[in-house]
């Protein structure tokens, strides 16, 4: 059976999100669905949004695995989102925690080195 994913992540203040998940991530959002609503396509039939939910924001958990850690948290630096924690559990898998404005918080993954 084919999945598609699509993770929200509510925030308080749409065009500071805005600006902070295009640094995170490094691109635009792959449309804008709404004044209130951007649209990141990942990979295909994998997307994140952001919509303007003040009520709710700050509560998203979401973690998205890259195939290479290091360069998604180097550029990430590179462009001012530095990761809030680094982990690296007992298997040998490790991620970056990135806490937007709201607390939100997107965890990059990345398979043992």
């Amino acid at each position: 059976m084919p999945i598609d994913l699509y993770a929200g992540i509510s925030v308080s203040d749409y065009p500071a999100a805005l600006a902070w998940y295009e640094k995170l991530l490094g691109t635009a959002p792959t449309y804008v669905a709404s004044d209130t609503e951007a649209v990141w396509e990942l990979a295909e039939h994998r997307s994140i949004f952001i919509e303007h939910r003040p009520a709710h924001a700050g509560h998203a958990l979401i973690t998205i695995f890259v195939d290479d850690l290091d360069t998604f948290v180097a550029a990430a630096a590179e462009r001012g989102i530095e990761p809030a924690k680094r982990e690296t559990y007992p298997n040998g898998v490790r991620k970056a925690d990135f806490h937007d404005l709201d607390g939100n918080e997107l965890s990059i993954g990345g398979t043992p080195l």
